[in-house]
């Protein structure tokens, strides 16, 4: 999602030059440079320098290895007991909202989805 890591030094010096391609495999979550580039921003920072995007910039979908809706709704129904609690906390907030709504409607789940950095008690006097 290049959000850090080796791969900002390879894209702070490759994106600028038409020549080159840049290929995301899978899923850029919202808000990262690797969904911004993927939706054709044409300058993105790195390092704090605003980088032209001349490189060609492609996606490759279908290649994650993250289980869809239907695939988790399957392995919900395979528990004996409902958890005490799920918590919903990773992809698109609509796609969670939904994931959480099938979870509570369909096998009676307790479901939240979490904000940004909340915390939550699992235990207390532990």
């Amino acid at each position: 999602m290049a959000t850090g890591g080796r791969v900002l030094h390879h894209l702070f010096h490759h994106l600028p030059h038409e020549r080159n391609g840049v290929i995301f495999v899978g899923f850029q979550a919202e808000g990262t440079r690797g969904r911004r580039l993927v939706e054709g921003e044409k300058y993105i920072t790195i390092y704090g320098n605003q980088v032209p995007v001349n490189a060609k910039v492609y996606q490759i979908d279908g290649l994650s290895a993250h289980a869809d809706q239907e695939e988790l709704m399957e392995w919900a129904e395979g528990f004996t007991e409902r958890p005490k609690m799920t918590f919903i906390i990773h992809g698109e907030e609509k796609s969670a909202e939904v994931l959480a709504d099938k979870l509570k409607n369909e096998l009676s789940w307790n479901t939240t989805i979490p904000n940004y950095l909340e915390s939550v008690v699992l235990f207390e006097g532990i």
